[in-house]
């Protein structure tokens, strides 16, 4: 008898009480997204003044050296592994409120029985014990295709138009010497990391595709 109630109650539809209360944690979700999504944006708003800086500085004149474009790679970079850690946790809130809005809001405005069932012992799994949902190289590989990719791009042909383009002074690949490291071996460090970050970016981008086509909702917690 207990395992009929039991049956019962996880079939049975919201009071209203709870109604509300799913309304405040889901607001609550998007509010906590919304913050993190803010942050995302302060990091990427870094890299492009930073590279704005460094344009400036090697393109005031013919005899600038192009080394700040070289070293502003660098500083993007530590940019790109900040923004790939806070996408992370920005990634969960945005999480559980898709969870929420396919299992209690969607069944809702088609006029249906929002019904008690798994997907709540889901959720509240992951407010008992909170996790990443997205692996920290799948969270690179994002930002890199939404953002640092094209701030890269920029970097690289700015690097090279300048040790190439041009005539006289120090322009050429002496511009880019740092010590006993000539000019053009980090020309080539530049170059080589350019390419390994668009393979890097490539591949992710499959491996999304192919867990967005096996599953029914991949951005979801499920």
């Amino acid at each position: 008898m207990s395992k009929t109630k039991s049956t019962d109650d996880s079939c049975s539809e919201f009071s209203g009480p709870e109604y509300g209360a799913m309304a405040h944690l889901y607001r609550g979700e998007i509010y906590r997204s919304t913050i993190w999504r803010t942050r995302l944006d302060a990091t990427t708003n870094w890299s492009v003044v930073s590279l704005g800086l460094a344009l400036t500085i090697s393109y005031q004149s013919s005899e600038a050296s192009a080394l700040p474009l070289f070293l502003v790679a660098l500083l993007i970079g530590v940019f790109l592994y900040l923004e790939a850690r806070r996408y992370r946790y920005f990634n969960v809130w945005r999480a559980r409120a898709r969870w929420i809005e396919i299992h209690f809001y969607a069944p809702m405005l088609r006029r249906g029985q929002v019904e008690r069932s798994g997907w709540m012992d889901r959720l509240a799994e992951d407010y008992e014990r909170p996790e990443h949902h997205i692996e920290f190289r799948r969270a690179l590989g994002r930002r890199l295709r939404r953002n640092y990719l094209w701030i890269f791009t920029v970097q690289t042909v700015a690097l090279f138009g300048k040790v190439l383009g041009g005539a006289g002074g120090r322009m050429g690949f002496e511009s880019l010497a740092i010590g006993p490291f000539p000019g053009w071996i980090l020309a080539a460090v530049d170059a080589a990391a350019y390419l390994g970050l668009i393979a890097f970016t490539v591949y992710i981008w499959r491996m999304d595709k192919r867990r967005f086509a096996e599953s029914p909702n991949p951005i979801s917690m499920g």
